[in-house]
């Protein structure tokens, strides 16, 4: 390769497509009643105010998936549902109707139980969206390809059933509009990944309530104009939707073409920064290899510094075909940014793969620090060396870590 030439996705002005995951949780504040009574799992639960005797007024928080066999919905007035489904505990015991379990809303509890779902989603995502309390955008182009993406997403419902104990459905996509949809169509506890080649077919034969950001006024609308699917909305010429709608026509357009916003905006710092890069064939070639981590290594301690962020830890992703993710990192005593040290450390944990076929590779910094002043390397490696080596700690993990998890 001469000195000069190109490496592959690292143009400027080639920006990323990105690959946006939209996590949902199902009948949330039902589910975090079921966690502390179990004894609702399986039966009609209904979260809401006003059901108490001589309460009135009141309105349905959530409804589980067994409530709303009986009609119940949120926003419901409560009323309504205590005629489908009475108080099991009220109902005398020769009772042989269905009932419904009713209990308050506890805000407090759902926040700590949201709160347990933002830790998980720090470790899945760099970016991150928190929509509400049962609902996040992550941006997951950095940590799988498409190929990885349903593998992934069920890593995450496990985690999330497995730590918390609530049930998620998650849907991966192209943008965060039809991240929603594809999260929307397989609940509860679904799990549907549409690629860039994919979502013309799954979004168009789907009805126009389906669109994200179509409610039922809006969804008469646009059937009033003939427009059943999303399909149809998507083959609808833009100027027709922005007079009937006028400047949301055009969103709407947009939506149903599978186009729109893919930037998941962070509340915060980010948690780690990464660039990583496909080789086309694989290859191992380990000093064309060697040559694009070493561009990757100076890429990411550049947006580093863009962002006044140092770190401690480097690392490398290695993905060999058909889809084996390996990754490896080094963690060092102190926070520093030092481009040099970001390749020459990229470049040391990818010699492990010497002689290996390689597809993509990838380089990331993590356990960013956005507050102190940069040390001096000798300063805390003076203090830090063992037979004439910074005493770093290696933490070499697995395959599907860290990048991917």
């Amino acid at each position: 390769m001469t000195a000069d030439a190109t490496l592959p996705g690292l143009d400027d002005d080639d920006e990323p497509e990105r690959r946006i995951c939209h996590v949902d949780m199902d009948c949330f504040y039902a589910a975090c009643e079921r966690l502390r009574e179990p004894g609702l799992e399986g039966v009609p639960v209904i979260v809401g105010m006003g059901y108490e005797e001589g309460e009135d007024g009141g309105v349905v928080a959530t409804a589980s998936y067994e409530a709303r066999e009986f009609g119940i919905q949120s926003a419901q007035p409560i009323s309504e549902a205590l005629d489908a489904l009475p108080r099991a505990d009220v109902m005398p015991d020769d009772y042989a109707g269905p009932v419904g379990h009713y209990r308050p809303v506890d805000m407090a509890y759902y926040r700590e139980i949201s709160v347990k779902l933002r830790s998980i989603f720090d470790r899945f995502a760099d970016a991150i969206r928190i929509a509400s309390l049962d609902e996040a955008y992550l941006d997951i182009t950095d940590r799988t390809d498409w190929e990885g993406a349903h593998a992934y997403g069920e890593r995450l419902k496990t985690t999330i059933a497995d730590e918390v104990g609530v049930p998620a459905s998650v849907g991966i996509g192209p943008t965060k509009g039809v991240a929603k949809i594809a999260s929307d169509h397989d609940k509860p506890d679904g799990l549907t990944v549409v690629t860039p080649s994919t979502v013309e077919s799954f979004l168009d034969p789907l009805p126009v309530y389906d669109l994200h950001g179509v409610g039922p006024v809006t969804a008469d609308a646009l059937q009033s104009m003939g427009l059943a699917t999303i399909g149809d909305v998507a083959d609808t010429p833009m100027s027709l939707l922005i007079d009937r709608f006028g400047e949301r026509g055009r969103e709407l357009s947009l939506r149903a073409r599978g186009q729109g916003s893919s930037v998941v905006t962070p509340q915060g710092d980010p948690k780690s920064l990464s660039r990583e890069s496909s080789l086309g064939d694989a290859t191992d070639d380990m000093a064309y290899i060697g040559e694009l981590v070493t561009e990757l290594a100076h890429a990411v301690a550049e947006r580093a510094d863009e962002k006044g962020a140092q770190y401690r830890t480097v690392g490398i992703k290695v993905v060999i075909p058909p889809f084996d993710i390996n990754t490896r990192e080094q963690t060092f005593p102190g926070p520093f940014a030092d481009a040099e040290l970001v390749a020459t450390t990229a470049r040391e944990l990818l010699a492990e793969f010497d002689g290996v076929e390689i597809r993509k590779v990838g380089v990331r910094v993590s356990n960013l620090d956005f507050s102190a002043d940069q040390e001096s390397l000798d300063e805390w490696a003076d203090t830090a060396v063992s037979d004439g080596q910074p005493d770093v700690s290696f933490e070499r993990q697995g395959r599907l870590t860290e990048f991917d998890r």
